[in-house]
C-alpha cells in the first residue's frame, strides 16, 4: 500500500478566485456565442447572440482590470511578481526541461504562459471594443470608431487569431491540469476553488494528510 503525505497550505485568496472564474467563465460564453451564431443564418437570432457577445465582452474587460488591479496590490500569491520567473523560464529553454517545479503558488514555467495570455487578453479586448464600436456602433469606443466599417477589417484579424490562440489555451490548460494531477499524484484543479495547494512530501503507502 501507498501513503501519500501532503503539505496543505491556503494560497489563493477569495478575491482572486472570484475574478478567475469570472474570467474563465466569460471566456467560456464568449467561445459559446460565436460558436452558436455560426448556426443560425442572418437574422433576428444572431443578432441577439452577437449583442450577448458584445455584453459578455464588456464583463470580460472589467475583469481583466479587476486581474490587473488585483495583480498590484492583493496577497502576495496574487501578485504579478508571483508570476515573473525569468531565470526559470531560461533554464527551461535552455536545457529543454519542461518538469513542473514543485512551490507553493503559480507554477515557475505555466506562469510564463499565463502572462502571455493575460496579454494576448487584453489585445483581444481592445479590438473587440474596437470591432463593437465599428460594426455595432456601441461601446466606450464608439465616439472614434462608430460607424466606421472600413476599421472592421483593421480589429477582425488579430481578434479572431487570438480567439483561436485561446481556444488551444483552454485545452491544453484543463489537459494538463488532468495529467498533473494523475502523474504527480497531486490535486491541482481545486485550488482555484478552495484556495488550498498541496505539496506532495514523500511517498510510502496509502493516507492522505
Amino acid at each position: 500500500m501507498e501513503t501519500l503525505i501532503y503539505h496543505r497550505r491556503k494560497v489563493y485568496d477569495p478575491i482572486l478566485r472570484i475574478i478567475h472564474a469570472w474570467n474563465g467563465l466569460s471566456i467560456l460564453i464568449l467561445m459559446a456565442t460565436v460558436w452558436l451564431s455560426d448556426l443560425f443564418p442572418k437574422g433576428a437570432q444572431e443578432d441577439a447572440l452577437w449583442q450577448a457577445h458584445i455584453m459578455v465582452g464588456y464583463a470580460l474587460v472589467c475583469g481583466l482590470v479587476a486581474r490587473l488591479a488585483w495583480g498590484l496590490v492583493g496577497p502576495a500569491h496574487a501578485r504579478f511578481t508571483d508570476l515573473w520567473h525569468p531565470a526559470a523560464w531560461w533554464q527551461a529553454v535552455r536545457h529543454l526541461d519542461l518538469q513542473k517545479s514543485p512551490r507553493f503558488g503559480h507554477d515557475r514555467l505555466a506562469s510564463g504562459v499565463y502572462l502571455l495570455v493575460y496579454l494576448l487578453l487584453l489585445v483581444m479586448a481592445v479590438t473587440g471594443l474596437g470591432l463593437a464600436a465599428a460594426e455595432h456602433g456601441t461601446g466606450p469606443f464608439n465616439a472614434w470608431c462608430g460607424d466606421m466599417p472600413g476599421l472592421k477589417e483593421v480589429f477582425e484579424a488579430p481578434h479572431e487569431a487570438i480567439y483561436n490562440l485561446l481556444i488551444a489555451f483552454v485545452i491544453v490548460h484543463i489537459g494538463a491540469l488532468i495529467w498533473h494531477e494523475r502523474k504527480d499524484k497531486t490535486p491541482l484543479a481545486q485550488a482555484m476553488v478552495s484556495g488550498y495547494q498541496y505539496q506532495l512530501e514523500e511517498t510510502k503507502g496509502a493516507t492522505h494528510e
